[in-house]
């Protein structure tokens, strides 16, 4: 394990109920990123979606494909301090090339793996993977940029 769930509250904004990222157990500057979030019943998304059939959606899968990605693009800024990665924030500029594989249901863990396709000063362009027992649940080519808050 690299960073726990406290950790990660200390590189991304997100909180309860939209932090989407439990640990990242992989990572290395500038190339990828491994982490996961444990599915439970107990997620608020399943009161509506849906009460019958649990399916955790897929834009919850892409959100947190995107916030492993800013931990990746956070962690990567080799010469900032802490308090200059505190007044950045990571936007979303484009999802492509999205799939949904199979559906993810309470009990999964979704695990994540993003690879960097490109990098140009503050933008991102990330290849995105989301799994659950080692086959691809979803897949997506995310692009984001670093900016102050």
């Amino acid at each position: 394990m690299l960073y726990n769930v406290v950790e990660i509250q200390e590189i991304l904004p997100h909180r309860y109920p939209f932090l989407l990222v439990d640990r990242i157990t992989d990572l290395k500057k500038g190339e990828y990123i491994e982490g996961f979030k444990n599915i439970s019943i107990s997620e608020p998304v399943f009161q509506g979606h849906f009460p019958d059939h649990p399916i955790y959606p897929g834009v919850m899968i892409i959100e947190g494909m995107a916030q492993a990605g800013g931990v990746l693009a956070f962690k990567s800024m080799t010469n900032a301090s802490r308090e200059e990665i505190a007044n950045k924030v990571v936007y979303f500029m484009s999802i492509d090339k999205a799939k949904f594989r199979s559906p993810v249901t309470p009990g999964d863990q979704l695990v994540y793996k993003i690879n960097v396709l490109k990098n140009r000063g503050a933008v991102w362009q990330l290849d995105a993977k989301a799994y659950v027992d080692d086959k691809v649940v979803a897949q997506a080519e995310l692009k984001a940029m670093i900016v102050d808050k």
